[in-house]
């Protein structure tokens, strides 16, 4: 058998290995360059030098051998018709996919598309002291500094640790090259598949499909730079629940991505609504369940022009109730977040990933961002926002990770076994003597795999949804004794009595009820109503207001023994839904609306009283 060797072949869209044997022809080996590179003919050339000299020609008819090609050398491999015109000779798909100066094929979120057009420079003033030029001059103390200029991020007040991920990006594609061969690959921790040269594992490995192993490294970017909730409401609402049962509780929060002015190309993720799922919480555990309305969630959230952007979850302890203090117990003598934690993060992020064109995978990382509420140093509660590195995303996802039972600011990289192989994991540490080590991540720190992120309040509050002195209650919470059902809906629409329709409908919770309840669904009816309140049009929410479905909302909420004093000025047919809703009366049984005139209910059967 003929000794196999790999050849890299560099090429404007990047460099790719070619598998050959010592006594493959040129002519051979050419036709796998060009079914590699996505070549339909002869409309490229490959040289063995960079400069373009020692063409190998299919021609010379000879072996790789003779050429002295050996294993591990580097040829370079340049089209014969200029990039972008090459429809004849080169399959474009392959090209737009591996270059990044291409059209992406993948969509990036519209807060990345409109950074990728800005000039992000740090323009200064010419400094009255160290300039010595004319006021249209440019001198090393004035001229405008990169987004990613280190030295100017860590004499920001605060200093800034990470830089932005778009000062990241230009920071690699600044060069002479322009980021030509810039690409973004995602760290993987399984063995490559469709290795033929031996068993599969764990009867054999090579190198060829072994996964490297992993430094852990503090990442130098991160891809959300701040966090901010649009007003006190949203993040009080959620805390109630603490202040009540004095149980930990989770939400997932709803907002949007803009820029983030502070920082170089930054990007801010803008908290609008919190969602709570179905889960258990007690004083110091979280369960979170399985959500049947999850997927209505993110639709109805969507058509709001909101997306999933993080999660929250509270870790208080009550210190002293006279004073309302809460115990400061996240600090560095303990952990900011614990490994669990980390690799819950860590999975929300790999469920959410960045869109991104410079990754031959079409996406790197994640915007998912983690906030924990929990006591700060004056003993009120904080607002504390994280993410996990994308070196952490790539264990969890490969399930390489574990937290360690009785120390949860440990994590654990899982040894290999028959069923998985780990790659190995180390970070480097300073022993007792300054030196330093290298360490096995059995157990890891985790700090090794936390991106900090700050988290604020505006001055000037913003309100994408109405607040209310009486608000619509929030799903979920029926540990509290507060449901979502039409009578707090009668309740909630009588004790809010505002003539401006939208203000009394724009409430995030309410709107999930309407959708989600299971009397009256109005999944596919309230696409107008959505867009009203993303736009703000009162017209467009008076004219669903006219509809039927509100009609029918109006009529169930008559029934339910509320006295509905504004009721009868949202009437959306016309008359008093007094006098239309009389009429008819609801099972006690399975809550069908009946006609009048009937003793039992027409769909079970079962009798009125």
């Amino acid at each position: 058998m003929a000794e196999t060797i790999i050849i890299r072949v560099q090429s404007p869209e990047g460099v790719k290995r070619i598998t050959a044997t010592k006594r493959e022809t040129v002519a051979t080996f050419l036709k796998k360059v060009a079914k590699e590179f996505g070549f339909r003919n002869n409309g490229f050339s490959v040289y063995t030098n960079r400069n373009r000299t020692g063409e190998i020609t299919a021609a010379q008819n000879k072996s790789l051998n003779l050429l002295k090609i050996k294993h591990g050398d580097m040829l370079f491999l340049y089209p014969l018709s200029p990039a972008g015109s090459s429809s004849e000779t080169m399959d474009t798909s392959v090209s737009q996919n591996s270059r990044p100066g291409a059209a992406p094929q993948v969509v990036e979120d519209e807060i990345d598309q409109y950074l990728i057009k800005q000039d992000g420079k740090i323009y200064r003033n010419r400094d009255q002291q160290l300039c010595r030029h004319g006021p249209l001059g440019k001198c090393v103390h004035c001229v405008p500094l990169e987004p990613f200029d280190e030295d100017y991020l860590n004499h920001l007040e605060p200093p800034v640790k990470h830089m932005s991920f778009h000062a990241y990006i230009r920071k690699l594609t600044g060069g002479a090259d322009k980021g030509k061969f810039v690409a973004l690959e995602n760290i993987s921790c399984k063995i490559k598949s469709g290795c033929e040269g031996h068993p599969p594992w764990p009867e054999g490995i090579c190198t060829k499909c072994q996964p490297s192993a992993i430094t852990l490294n503090r990442q130098k970017y991160r891809h959300v730079d701040n966090i901010m909730f649009e007003n006190h409401t949203i993040a009080d609402r959620f805390l109630d629940f603490w202040r009540k049962t004095g149980n930990q509780h989770l939400g997932y929060l709803y907002g949007r991505y803009t820029e983030h002015k502070d920082i170089p190309l930054g990007i801010r993720a803008e908290v609008a609504a919190i969602y709570e799922p179905p889960q258990i919480g007690t004083q110091n555990s979280l369960e979170i369940l399985e959500d049947p309305k999850a997927e209505v969630v993110d639709e109805i959230a969507a058509k709001l022009g909101l997306r999933k952007v993080g999660w929250i979850f509270t870790d208080l302890v009550s210190e002293d109730t006279r004073k309302g203090t809460v115990r400061y117990s996240r600090n560095k003598d303990t952990y900011y977040l614990s490994a669990e934690e980390c690799i819950t993060a860590g999975n929300f992020q790999n469920q959410q990933p960045n869109i991104c064109r410079l990754s031959p995978d079409g996406h790197f990382g994640s915007k998912f961002v983690t906030v924990v509420a929990t006591g700060g140093p004056d003993n009120q509660v904080h607002f504390e926002g994280y993410q996990v590195s994308n070196q952490c995303m790539a264990l969890v996802r490969d399930e390489c990770l574990l937290p360690c039972r009785d120390a949860p600011e440990l994590g654990y990289a899982k040894e290999s076994s028959s069923e998985q192989y780990v790659p190995d994991v180390f970070y480097k540490d300073i022993d007792k003597f300054g030196n330093e080590i290298t360490q096995l991540a059995r157990p890891l720190p985790v700090e090794y795999l936390i991106i900090d992120i700050t988290t604020t309040f505006p001055k000037d509050p913003v309100y994408t949804f109405s607040i209310s002195q009486n608000p619509f209650p929030i799903e979920n919470r029926d540990v509290l004794g507060e449901t979502q059902d039409f009578h707090s809906l009668a309740t909630y629409l009588s004790q809010n009595t505002s003539s401006i329709f939208l203000d009394i409908i724009s409430d995030f919770h309410l709107l999930l009820f309407l959708v989600t309840n299971e009397v009256m669904p109005l999944r596919d009816s309230i696409s107008l109503l959505l867009e009203a309140v993303r736009t703000k049009n009162e017209e467009l929410a008076q004219t669903w207001k006219k509809s039927e479905q509100w009609a029918t909302i109006e009529q169930l909420c008559s029934t339910v023994g509320v006295p509905l004093s504004g009721m009868q000025e949202y009437g959306a047919m016309g008359g008093s839904s007094h006098a239309v809703a009389a009429a008819m009366w609801p099972c006690q049984h399975c809550t069908f609306m009946n006609q009048p005139g009937t003793d039992h209910c027409e769909m079970c059967s079962l009798p009125r009283s």
